[in-house]
């Protein structure tokens, strides 16, 4: 059977403008919330947000291109070519004019990475353009004055932006594929490179997530139907604490690159560990409320494929949103899956210290959870003051060291959509 690794993550982050920078402070236990900087916020009942601090689209892009497209797309196309760099499979190199030229190392790597594949997921899209766009027309005193539509408006708005963007810039003419599916997304797009690379794609295929969501009727929307905290500080995001009020908004990307082993090996690329199973099920239940027993089924598909048993399972990274019913059915799940293991195994919540990306939070914590394996290290779940005994999980709330070979990531959306990937250490 085919094997697929990972051999390349770029990201941007409210931790960090590189995948590097994110996962040192989320070993350390910083966070990255703070009050919303993006618009005045002083009339919503939401101020915290997941922002990017200091992230700079010039090396990546034209002025041009930065005015059309949509910031969830510039967050997309710097992920995948950061990806790709770390991939070992371009170079970048800086013109001074804000766009980059790609560099192959030879012929036959240049036919490699032009024959890959594309496939990035978002669950807001370029929602922030939109409403932009809609104040500009609003906010006109009279109808002569009113400007009209941006051009680049429905383009850079798109889901599949993201991914026909990155490829452009990377010269990627094969597959290429948007996915929305809400929160779920990002790991979606990994399992479906990773189901794509086994059914005999050549490769290589980036994939991950991409979030732009930090606009008023995104928080107001979010707010309104109760997903959102409403805690003013760092601390709002609070998973399987028992005083959690909801989720932190976030915007960022986490795109990586998935290539056959042999592949990987023959070129000398570093591998950060193997995709092994991906699970994809839909609850068929509640627009909002998760039911533990479709997640439990796509951790088990997961297991499935990787022809893997719960007890090889020793790590989960947790979907983990903060919210009361969200981390409630999570818990429900995996003790369906493991048993009294549940509740031993150790977990964590990345989101404690990100926020919720959105589509991106499932590519990020794969990500995180691959450094894991690799370095052994269990970043700590920040923010638990009273672990709420209706999670019983083994949360870990300190940095761990430890020697750690298999591992869940668990992304679940609204809708009742849910994806798992299981990883293993190469």
């Amino acid at each position: 059977m085919p094997r697929i690794v990972v051999t390349g993550i770029g990201a941007v982050t409210p931790l960090g403008n590189a995948f590097s920078e994110s996962w040192e402070a989320a070993k350390t236990g910083q966070s990255g919330l703070r009050p919303v900087s993006k618009f005045n916020a002083s009339s919503l009942k939401w101020k915290v947000a997941g922002e990017l601090y200091g992230f700079d689209a010039g090396p990546f892009f034209s002025e041009k291109e930065m005015l059309r497209l949509d910031p969830f797309v510039q967050y997309a196309v710097a992920a995948s070519i950061m990806a790709a760099e770390d991939a070992g499979l371009v170079q970048r190199l800086p013109e001074g004019t804000g766009s980059i030229s790609l560099k192959k190392d030879q012929s036959e790597q240049t036919d490699y990475v032009a024959t890959g594949g594309v496939i990035i997921g978002s669950s807001r899209g370029g929602i922030s353009t939109m409403e932009r766009e809609l104040h500009r027309m609003q906010h006109a005193k009279t109808a002569m004055q009113r400007p009209r539509l941006s051009p680049y408006l429905m383009p850079s708005s798109t889901i599949s932006m993201a991914s026909s963007a990155a490829a452009q810039k990377l010269g990627i003419k094969g597959h290429c594929l948007g996915i929305s599916n809400a929160c779920a997304s990002g790991t979606n797009a990994i399992g479906e490179a990773f189901r794509l690379l086994k059914a005999g794609f050549r490769g290589p295929v980036l994939a991950g997530g991409s979030e732009a969501p930090l606009c008023r009727i995104c928080i107001g929307g979010y707010g309104t139907a109760g997903a959102l905290s409403k805690k003013t500080d760092a601390s709002a995001s609070r998973p399987f604490d028992i005083n959690r009020d909801g989720f932190v908004l976030s915007e960022g990307a986490c795109i990586m690159v998935l290539e056959h082993y042999e592949s990987a090996r023959s070129r000398g690329a570093r591998i950060y560990g193997e995709i092994a199973g991906y699970g994809n099920t839909s609850d068929a239940y509640h627009m909002t409320r998760p039911d533990p027993s479709g997640e439990a089924a796509a951790i088990q598909e997961a297991l499935g494929e990787a022809k893997m048993l719960p007890d090889e399972i020793e790590y989960v990274n947790t979907h983990g949103t903060a919210t009361k019913l969200g981390d409630r059915a999570e818990a429900l799940a995996l003790q369906k899956v493991f048993g009294k293991r549940g509740s031993v195994i150790p977990a964590s919540a990345a989101k404690s210290a990100t926020g919720h990306l959105l589509a991106a939070s499932g590519a990020l914590e794969t990500a995180f959870a691959l450094m894991t394996l690799r370095e052994g290290i269990i970043p700590p779940t920040i923010n638990i003051a009273h672990q709420d005994p209706d999670c019983d999980l083994n949360i870990i709330t300190e940095k761990k060291h430890g020697d750690i070979t298999t591992a869940i990531s668990n992304s679940f959306g609204f809708g009742g959509v849910n994806a798992v990937l299981v990883l293993k250490r190469l």
